[in-house]
């Protein structure tokens, strides 16, 4: 049996149960993760009837994977770096995006799903407040929380949105691309790292010559990319982009966590003036049918949040989202609450997730 008949295989069965993540390790046999989180091993494999026991993969195998998804040229960079990250279309039916790295077994490989069509606002729950902020001129939207909580679906359904609304400019720099954008009523230009840019903060630099409405980043990890995406939010530009932080306030602390201390006071300005939503979610797992759904917490700036920001008094931010609940800010556990009351969630996950677990249970 070829590496690559068994490469389609394992493909074909994430893509018809909808697993959101593959894991192929040296010396193990396929891994799945299902949508509660548990991680399953691919003991056989169905080729038309017949039934085979799934090979322990080697290194061999897995390295033929790689050339496979990135071509002799990811494997020879794959090689130099000891990492990888890009992505693979499985025929028409699914793409994926790549990690190759290196542990103590030696090449191992992660693929996450992602959807093949572009949900819309509305399938992801995000109501007409963010559409208002999708129409602005300038201004820096945030989507955060660590790994697979739909951080890029949340920005692809905005800048689809943005796309089929208005006659903007809209440039992506991804590491990889993810989803693919044609153009409707905006022009959209994506640019991958490494294939059309050396190096985010540069790309975003260079952007600024390129006649842009709307930038699209795919994280801020650094402070050149941080200082820069507040730049561009600052010069009129409306400005996208992700965060790995547990909640919204963490997301404000974090971005100017990152700058020395004696830049902070600027950054706190620029920060206060630019930022207008950030929103911070996780998926948790449904009881009404089979998957996950976004578990969110929304900060919107206004006023309160503004001062508070520049006088570095964001500990006060989660009573300020409290207070302002009618103007579309929420908590996550009163986000949780709701899909409890709404029986789209149990008792036992909305307690899990929970960050005071004893005020949920009041509430």
């Amino acid at each position: 049996m070829q590496i690559k008949d068994i490469f389609n295989k394992i493909l074909e069965i994430s893509n018809k149960n909808k697993f959101p993540d593959i894991h192929l390790n040296t010396s193990k046999k396929a891994i799945m993760r299902h949508h509660n989180w548990d991680l399953e091993t691919l003991e056989t494999l169905d080729f038309d009837g017949n039934i085979i026991d799934f090979p322990i993969l080697t290194k061999e195998d897995i390295s033929e994977i790689i050339k496979i998804i990135a071509w002799n040229e990811g494997l020879l960079k794959f090689e130099e770096n000891f990492e990888l990250d890009t992505s693979y279309k499985y025929e028409e039916k699914a793409r994926y995006r790549v990690n190759c790295y290196m542990d103590t077994a030696w090449y191992n490989i992660a693929l996450r799903i992602i959807p093949t069509e572009i949900p819309s606002l509305e399938d992801l729950w995000l109501g007409d407040t963010i559409k208002e902020m999708c129409n602005k001129n300038k201004w820096l939207i945030l989507v955060t929380w660590p790994t697979w909580s739909w951080k890029s679906t949340n920005l692809a359904a905005m800048i689809d949105y943005i796309n089929s609304n208005f006659k903007k400019h809209i440039i992506t720099v991804e590491d990889p691309v993810e989803f693919s954008f044609n153009s409707k009523k905006s022009l959209i230009n994506q640019r991958e790292l490494w294939n059309h840019t050396k190096w985010f903060p540069e790309a975003i630099r260079r952007a600024l010559r390129e006649d842009p409405d709307v930038i699209m980043l795919w994280e801020m990890r650094d402070p050149e990319t941080i200082k820069a995406a507040i730049t561009l939010a600052e010069t009129g530009h409306l400005v996208l982009s992700t965060l790995h932080t547990n909640d919204t306030v963490q997301s404000v602390d974090r971005i100017i966590d990152v700058f020395p201390s004696w830049q902070q006071e600027q950054i706190r300005m620029q920060l206060a003036l630019s930022l207008v939503w950030i929103v911070s979610q996780r998926l948790v797992p449904r009881i009404d049918k089979d998957g996950r759904i976004a578990a969110r917490e929304i900060l919107i700036n206004n006023d309160a949040v503004r001062n508070l920001v520049i006088t570095w008094k964001t500990h006060q931010l989660y009573s300020v989202i409290e207070v302002w609940g009618k103007q579309w800010m929420v908590l996550m556990d009163k986000y949780l609450s709701i899909l409890h009351k709404k029986w789209i969630i149990n008792k036992e996950t909305m307690e899990s997730f929970a960050r005071d677990k004893e005020w949920i249970n009041m509430l």
